[in-house]
């Protein structure tokens, strides 16, 4: 994967939290720097994760060892959608 360094002002007090020397924390931040671009939709997850030189399903992991849900459903849709399931099985789940 090809590195770029980019120039960014940010605030004096986060200058520690960006620059790390380990690789899981470099993977981690630039995962969160991608994110906001997956949720609105502008980005996929595949694309993200090919980015970031990760499988899908790693970053997907990722996210979620953060809180971040790959789904993006509220409980109600999560309950209709388990009714249906229900309902197509003919059998509790």
């Amino acid at each position: 994967m090809t590195m770029t360094k980019v120039e960014i002002d940010i605030p004096d007090e986060i200058v520690p939290y960006t620059v790390l020397e380990d690789k899981d924390a470099q993977i981690t931040r630039n995962a969160m720097l991608v994110y906001p671009y997956i949720k609105r939709g502008v980005m996929s997850y595949g694309k993200a994760a090919e980015m970031l030189g990760l499988h899908k399903i790693d970053l997907i992991t990722l996210y979620g060892k953060l809180g971040l849900s790959y789904f993006d459903e509220t409980e109600e849709e999560y309950e209709e959608d388990l009714a249906v399931l229900k309902k197509l099985r003919g059998a509790s789940v």
